[in-house]
């Protein structure tokens, strides 16, 4: 089970996997949370074009009845009727009756929606227009109504929408009520008030179109806070107290208690309208979107648990297989022969092994021609050199190989490549190298990638004589050259690469720059690289990760920028510079003290930090 989990296929498989379920589930979040922006930003857009429009239906519809109320109010012939003394005369009381009737008519005529009209004199007559025969309350002088009505001074007053007439006792039809008084116009006296009956679907059809789902609920209120109409059924006054009002005039879409509450002022009749949704119908298109999200991304997660094992099984089978040979060439056994197709790299790679064992068995061949002894000691150090050193050894003899057959450009690669894997692999925790070190080091790496790019790439390396002894950690400019790169250079198409690596001096620190003209990065991706390298600072999760990342086999910048700060203090380290399409600058700051004589005391100078 051990030796499973740390092999090259366990290993690329988990990686493989990891790294697409990281791409799905994070293009899944960013998709789902860019949706639910965006219907949060649609549901309030949707929102205030419903109060607008039916802040527009309330205000014609009340202006048309305000004038409506006016025609009939303010009529001469009805303020002089009601106005003249009361004549005891039969005559006089059947052509008054009747001009007033015409007046109520001709209102009434004048909008379908009208269910009754009633003119209240202060004398205690009634007079009514109406679809039926009107049965008066005849207590209606000590009913809340005609008292609101009485007490105006001539301004419209809103009733409300009822379940029934205020005023007949036999019309139980919803009515949406309202009056105003009337007055003689000569000596500014009220003689009446006069009360409107109308169809409420007017009223209710403009509070539907504030409904945002199927539970919505709509309150119409009064400047006193008084329910006008409402679309509930229960409600708590100390809840409904509570919701957001509008501010100044401007309508209010905010989130309340779960709910979304949009509330809206109404200029003409000083009227409130609340709209009051719960969550659970705003998001049933969010429910949705998430359960598409999830079976997607489980058929994602199954494809790419498929797409890792192929994977992982095409490119681990020929390493096993060359794995299994080398086992052999360990014990003695030089005589197979390993026949692999696949990636061009593995292919050449069991070449130069197969090549590599031909030549040994011919070695040994030889030796074994001269003497049993000298053939025993000739083995002996053939298999001594299978071991540890293994890789770095073969390396050389490949690059001798092709020295020999005249392959001087390959030969480099392979000499450089082996030369890399020596200075990296002799790794010890603070070790402290010179800046010469690390200079050398890193043209055996450029050697390796200039020729990967077949000259689309052009180094420049130019670090002053004088700097060459300044002690530094080891492996600080490969991290910083190999992501230049490999995000900055590989992917441009449209001009040749160029990096440059310089130094400059400034107030007694030396500033290493690697500078590039690949594609940059926009502002929100440097600034959050540029923060990562500010939060290294914490010593101790530096220590955690560092050992993480080492196992992992990397070293990347946040562990450079620690083991800096490590070595220098938190005064140095690691700053980023870039712009889209004009490359990226990264500035390595470490300080100059004083070096002693034939050169520096690799780090004895500086204090180690934590």
């Amino acid at each position: 089970m051990t030796r499973g989990f740390h092999s090259i296929q366990y290993r690329l498989f988990v990686l493989f996997l990891v790294s697409m379920s990281a791409i799905v589930l994070t293009v899944s979040v960013l998709y789902y949370n860019r949706t639910t922006v965006q219907f949060h930003e649609k549901i309030s857009s949707l929102s205030k074009q419903n109060v607008s429009q039916t802040a527009g239906l309330f205000d014609l519809l009340l202006k048309g009845y305000d004038s409506l109320s006016k025609s009939v109010t303010g009529n001469t012939d009805l303020t002089r009727i009601l106005s003249n003394p009361q004549i005891d005369s039969p005559a006089v009381d059947y052509f008054n009756e009747q001009a007033i009737t015409n007046i109520l008519g001709t209102a009434f005529l004048s909008q379908e929606d009208i269910i009754g009209i009633h003119v209240l004199t202060e004398k205690g007559k009634v007079y009514n227009y109406g679809n039926y025969a009107n049965v008066i309350n005849p207590d209606y002088k000590t009913t809340g109504w005609y008292g609101m009505i009485a007490a105006s001074t001539g301004d419209m007053q809103w009733l409300g929408v009822f379940d029934h007439s205020i005023i007949d006792q036999v019309d139980d039809r919803d009515v949406f009520a309202f009056g105003r008084p009337i007055y003689d116009l000569n000596n500014h006296q009220p003689i009446g008030v006069a009360l409107f009956e109308t169809d409420p679907q007017a009223i209710t059809a403009a509070m539907d179109n504030l409904k945002l789902g199927a539970h919505s609920e709509v309150f119409l209120m009064n400047s006193k806070g008084d329910i006008i109409s409402t679309t509930a059924y229960h409600w708590d006054p100390a809840w409904l107290s509570s919701l957001p009002r509008p501010k100044n005039g401007v309508p209010v879409v905010e989130e309340h208690d779960k709910q979304l509450v949009v509330a809206s002022q109404l200029p003409f009749a000083d009227w409130t309208v609340l709209s009051v949704t719960p969550n659970r119908d705003l998001n049933v298109e969010l429910t949705e979107t998430k359960r598409f999200l999830i079976i997607v991304g489980a058929i994602l997660v199954v494809v790419s648990v498929l797409l890792a094992t192929i994977f992982s099984r095409t490119l681990s089978s020929p390493l096993k297989r060359l794995i299994s040979e080398m086992k052999q060439v360990e014990i003695g056994n030089f005589r197979g022969s390993l026949n692999v197709t696949s990636y061009r790299e593995i292919n050449i790679l069991v070449a130069s092994f197969n090549q590599m064992v031909n030549h040994i068995a011919e070695l040994i061949e030889r030796v074994k021609v001269s003497s049993i002894s000298e053939k025993n000691a000739e083995l002996q150090a053939l298999q001594s050199q299978v071991n540890p050193h293994f890789l770095y050894n073969t390396l050389d003899m490949i690059y001798w190989m092709l020295d020999e057959k005249g392959h001087d450009r390959l030969g480099e690669v392979v000499l450089s490549l082996s030369r890399l894997f020596r200075y990296s692999s002799h790794w010890v925790d603070g070790a402290a190298v010179t800046l010469r070190q690390e200079t050398e080091q890193i043209q055996h790496y450029l050697n390796i990638i200039v020729t990967r790019l077949e000259g689309r790439l052009t180094v420049h390396v130019d670090v002053g004589e004088p700097w060459m002894s300044i002690p530094l950690p080891k492996m600080t400019l490969q991290p910083v050259i190999e992501n230049a790169v490999k995000h900055g250079l590989e992917p441009i198409v449209d001009r040749p690469g160029v990096l440059r690596v310089y130094t400059e001096e400034e107030e007694r620190q030396l500033r290493i720059l690697v500078e590039d003209n690949g594609i940059g990065m926009d502002a929100g991706t440097l600034q959050a690289l540029n923060e990562s390298l500010e939060r290294a600072k914490d010593d101790t999760a530096s220590d955690v990760n560092e050992e993480s990342e080492r196992r992992e086999g990397g070293i990347g910048l946040v562990n450079l920028q620690r083991r800096i700060q490590h070595m220098f203090g938190e005064a140095y380290g690691i700053e980023l510079r870039s712009e889209p399409n004009r490359g990226t600058t990264a500035i390595i700051t470490i300080p100059l003290l004083p070096q002693k004589e034939g050169g520096a005391a690799l780090g004895s100078e500086y204090p180690h930090r934590g």
